[in-house]
């Protein structure tokens, strides 16, 4: 049975790993790799009650820390998670975007003006300010993240994009060389698996 757990945000000391490469560019990237898979079955959701998707947010300046999310906004953000996810494995992967992850993240975009608009009051006169009402943070958050999801996929960093090679990691990062790992802990494992196997290979020959 998968022991589902939670850490309070991707940077407190029970995250089980830093912020995969291009994570901190990205935070599409890093919406992505919020719900973590671990060795032994386990499952960490960064976003997995109200609280946590609240603290998510704040740390990476996408609401104000008096947000009291509810838990239909939590299940947005973690909906939206999952069709940021199906999108960057069809990129990763070379396979056909599906249209549903498509719909929901071009949804997104539009649920919040990317520019600020032109305002008058006796106050202040003309001004501009952002669209987006106190009441529309979590919609903002939903755009923005999905605004970075798409310069992501078809921006100069798509063809970097890669998931993590060492099992049963489910991370994606941009790559750096001929880096596959999203963090040191997945590389040590995936070469003492390789290792393993070589002895074990040597020892069924003999």
């Amino acid at each position: 049975m998968r022991h589902v757990t939670e850490s309070v945000s991707g940077t407190d000391r029970s995250a089980p790993y830093p912020p995969a490469p291009g994570a901190q560019q990205h935070p599409a990237l890093d919406l992505a790799n919020s719900a973590i898979t671990l060795p032994g079955g386990q499952h960490i959701d960064l976003l997995g009650t109200p609280a946590a998707a609240q603290r998510w947010l704040v740390e990476r300046g996408l609401a104000p820390a008096d947000a009291d999310l509810r838990e239909t906004c939590a299940g947005r953000l973690r909906a939206l998670r999952e069709r940021i996810r199906a999108l960057l494995a069809s990129r990763a992967g070379g396979h056909p975007a599906p249209t549903d992850a498509l719909d929901a993240v071009n949804e997104a975009l539009t649920l919040a003006p990317a520019a600020s608009l032109l305002h008058w009051s006796a106050e202040r006169g003309l001004h501009r300010s952002a669209a987006h009402p106190v009441t529309q943070i979590v919609e903002h958050a939903l755009a923005t993240l999905a605004a970075d999801a798409a310069d992501l996929l078809t921006g100069p960093d798509a063809d970097r994009l890669t998931a993590c090679g060492s099992a049963p990691c489910n991370r994606y990062l941009l790559r750096h060389g001929r880096r596959h790992w999203c963090s040191t802990r997945c590389g040590d494992r995936a070469r003492a698996a390789r290792a393993y196997a070589r002895r074990t290979g040597r020892t069924e020959e003999t």
